[in-house]
């Protein structure tokens, strides 16, 4: 390759010297930016060291070309050009290396003076938290109040009598067999449902949804883990902010600056979004007490949440090309929070009073109003717990005044309170007495549960009907009188002012049956009907009952008062179908009510496993007259 090299010779337009001392020139420059080994060791792999080291000049540019442009096959120099437009390319391309060099250079000085600050401003931080570590805050003050703190941390009082009678498992709940199985059906099982549940306050609800959850958990056949979660809530007190600023129950966004996101996202201006209760229960079940009485927005916005099965956020604030977004907070805006869970909702209302939304998405169990029977077992059962002793008395007496679980119980701890200060804390295991309930009672300005008894004998015109209010049945005292007009064809009607409209229809409505019935009119009497304790009756269901005591008044027939009667009467005698049967059943037996009538179109409501009642289905009024007359003579009937 030297001696075709060495063959050809350039026309030279500059002094050829003054080419040696460029080409020299080019050389040094090059072991600079290299280093001369390295240029050795370049030039060694380019195979230009042996024309380094030729005398001839075109040998020593073509080995510069080589190096330069790092391209070991160039054994010649270019036709058609001159030496020195050769040498001019390669002094251009040096000066584009030295240019590269030197912006590498700046880049690796920056950089390296970047890095170097980071390192001193995270030592800084580090020194900064060590000695916020190693300072001590507090002051005499200060650890005097902590002292007391701590001082309150360990002083704790004993159990309620709640929460020391409250069943830690489902045979121990007293008078919810069936609505204990209903739940399980629809909880404990692969596809759960949401479930609303019905009822009178302390008979249970809660008590038994959180027991019905801890069985789920136990059967491998259901989507709840052991670490499905019960979340509680009362439904009254969940507050929120129509401006999304908070809410507990949804989850909410939380503004840089003003509404607690961290310090370091506060200073990057950054939104963060604080999960609410239906995220922490995902997986779980959410449990809404009293959750008829829920904003109806808020209602709206949780069961927008059922559907989705996720909560999404929102932010003016929220930027999602900032890079400074950490992960969890972009993926949350993004894809929202999960929120996958059971809903129960408890309420005390009326079906009827509740969101029909709510009520479509949701499966539905009733809880049954305690008897007299099941508060005498809650008061003994509890008793044999606190491991007190009671008189043979104190279970019925409690069992008169309420008809709630929770409120037996806390008669019968006030009264044994009242029994250990007699005792002056000598007896462990003090007896509580009838005197001792009776104090509790008239301290408390409490009223028997049951106003109105069933009695064994008969009256004229007075006839007990049967109403129910927030799932409480209850027997109702209706009166009638009646006296001849004192002029034919114009007698008067009057009703309880406080009655409801379709109440006092029901008068007019007994007015056509008296006389389809007995051919009497009605127009030739003054007939006064009343409720005695002047209650709100708005609804038709005392219509039966009316027409019945009108009828004994102008006939003057007695009514047996060990009879209950239920059911909307029609002008034609046709006794209708009602709400509220089984409350109304129960109300009745305890009353003392022997005899329960209800329409036929209600009979696949009453309760399947009654004693001590006997309950009669009708369709006509005339059927009601064998069970609450005792005289069987027919009513005459007179040409009207």
């Amino acid at each position: 390759m030297g001696s075709n090299v060495g063959e050809f010779s350039k026309v030279y337009t500059s002094d050829p010297e003054k080419l040696e001392r460029q080409v020299s020139a080019l050389l040094e420059v090059l072991a600079h930016i290299c280093g001369s080994d390295k240029l050795v060791l370049k030039a060694g792999k380019l195979e230009a060291l042996g024309l380094l080291k030729s005398q001839n000049l075109e040998d020593k540019v073509i080995a510069l070309q080589r190096i330069v442009f790092e391209d070991p096959t160039l054994d010649e120099l270019p036709e058609g050009k001159d030496i020195d437009t050769i040498i001019t390319e390669i002094e251009n391309e040096v000066a584009e290396i030295l240019a590269r060099r030197e912006v590498e250079e700046r880049l690796e000085r920056r950089v390296a003076q970047r890095m170097q600050q980071k390192h001193e401003e995270y030592v800084r931080e580090v020194k900064m938290q060590m000695i916020k570590e190693d300072s001590v805050p507090d002051n005499a003050h200060t650890l005097k109040k902590y002292a007391e703190l701590e001082k309150l941390e360990r002083r704790k009082l004993s159990k309620s009598a709640l929460e020391l009678i409250r069943p830690n498992k489902l045979s121990q709940v007293i008078g919810q067999d069936r609505a204990i199985r209903s739940l399980l059906s629809k909880l404990a099982s692969p596809f759960p449902q949401h479930v609303i549940l019905y009822g009178p306050p302390g008979v249970g609800k809660t008590t038994v949804a959180r027991l019905v959850m801890e069985e789920a958990r136990k059967l491998k056949f259901t989507p709840f883990d052991k670490t499905a979660k019960f979340v509680e809530v009362d439904g009254t007190t969940l507050r929120w902010d129509p401006r999304e600023v908070t809410n507990p129950l949804l989850g909410s966004v939380h503004d840089p600056i003003y509404q607690g996101a961290k310090r370091d996202l506060a200073e990057s201006g950054i939104p963060e979004p604080k999960l609410g209760l239906v995220t922490e229960a995902h997986g779980g079940v959410l449990f809404i007490d009293e959750i008829g009485d829920m904003d109806p927005i808020l209602l709206n916005k949780l069961l927008k949440v059922l559907e989705d099965k996720r909560v999404y956020f929102d932010s003016s604030y929220y930027d999602p090309t900032d890079p400074n977004v950490p992960k969890y907070i972009k993926k949350l805006f993004e894809t929202g929070a999960p929120a996958d869970f059971i809903l129960i909702g408890a309420t005390t209302r009326d079906p009827s009073m509740i969101n029909p939304a709510l009520r479509s998405r949701m499966a539905e169990v009733y809880f049954e109003p305690l008897t007299c029977a099941h508060i005498v077992q809650i008061v003994k059962e509890a008793a044999s717990r606190m491991k007190i002793r009671l008189d043979s008395e104190v279970p019925e007496i409690i069992s008169d005044y309420t008809i709630e679980g929770r409120k037996a119980v806390a008669i019968l701890a006030d009264a044994i309170g009242l029994a250990l200060y007699e005792a002056g804390g000598e007896r462990k295991r003090p007896k509580v007495t009838k005197d001792h309930v009776m104090e509790v009672i008239r301290s408390a300005r409490m009223s028997p549960q049951i106003l109105v008894k069933a009695e064994d004998r008969t009256e004229v015109g007075r006839i007990l009907g049967l109403g129910v209010s927030d799932f409480v049945g209850s027997v109702i005292e209706i009166e009638a009188i009646a006296f001849p007009a004192r002029e034919a064809g114009k007698g008067m009607i009057r009703f309880n002012d406080t009655a409801g409209t379709m109440a006092k229809d029901s008068v007019f409505n007994a007015a056509s049956v008296l006389r389809q019935v007995t051919g009497k009119d009605l127009a030739d009497y003054d007939v006064h009907v009343n409720v005695i304790g002047g209650g709100l009756i708005d609804g038709p269901s005392a219509g039966a009952a009316v027409a019945i005591a009108i009828l004994s008044a102008v006939t003057e027939r007695p009514i047996r008062q060990d009879v209950a009667i239920t059911g909307e009467i029609s002008i034609r005698g046709k006794v209708k179908g009602v709400g509220g049967i089984i409350e109304k059943i129960y109300g009745a037996r305890q009353a003392g009510v022997k005899t329960v009538i209800i329409p036929r179109d209600n009979a696949m409501d009453s309760p399947p496993d009654l004693r001590g009642i006997n309950v009669v289905t009708v369709e006509h009024i005339e059927e009601i007259f064998p069970y609450v007359f005792e005289d069987e003579r027919p009513f005459s009937i007179s040409a009207s």
